[in-house]
């Protein structure tokens, strides 16, 4: 690939970016808002939030209970929020991948750590992998709330999660991109509706 293509390629790669951002933020703003305040109310009330994916999604749902816990910005310092990502610790992935299989690694972890009333929060560009399936069934067995960060068409979560929001493209980088656009923005609303 020669200069010029390159540069085409980066500018049409931006243009696609801003083009979904606008349209992701049109049509999931209220969704957003209404979620951010469930997610408030239960944090509220004693409840915490687990939150899994694999790959770069296993990477945003670390990067998510870390904004949870210390902060998002040093302009608004507030007590931690109750939040773990299930895919960070590697002793309970290898050890039920091990003896239990790779499909139960998140399941084996909610029906542990989760209780009635916790959130249970799936990050999946596909909607489709078998492990965040199986823990959206047994966070559903316990009574959690599940809420899917999804792409495309949802896939098989969109009928597993009470809560949703659907990122509208297919290609997996873009719907990464919106993923961490929208952590950033129910992050900042949770902080805003618990610490003013």
């Amino acid at each position: 690939m020669n200069g010029e293509q390159s540069r085409k390629l980066i500018e049409a790669a931006a243009l696609e970016s801003s083009q979904l951002r606008r349209l992701t933020a049109e049509s999931l703003s209220e969704s957003m808002i209404e979620l951010a305040a469930t997610i408030s109310a239960v944090i509220g009330s004693g409840g915490k939030l687990l939150i899994c994916g694999n790959g770069g999604s296993a990477g945003d749902s670390s990067h998510m209970a870390t904004e949870l816990i210390v902060r998002l910005t040093s302009a608004r310092n507030r007590q931690a929020l109750p939040a773990l990502a299930l895919s960070a610790d590697s002793s309970i992935i290898t050890a039920c991948g091990n003896d239990y299989g790779f499909d139960q690694i998140f399941a084996r972890q909610v029906q542990g750590l989760g209780k009635a009333g916790d959130v249970l929060i799936l990050i999946s560009t596909s909607g489709n992998s078998v492990n965040l399936i199986r823990a959206a069934e047994s966070a559903r067995e316990m009574n959690l709330l599940t809420v899917g960060l999804l792409g495309g068409d949802g896939g098989k979560l969109l009928t597993l999660c009470d809560k949703k929001l659907i990122v509208p493209h297919t290609s997996t980088q873009r719907i990464q991109e919106e993923h961490i656009f929208l952590i950033h923005l129910l992050v900042e609303l949770i902080e805003s509706d618990l610490c003013g």
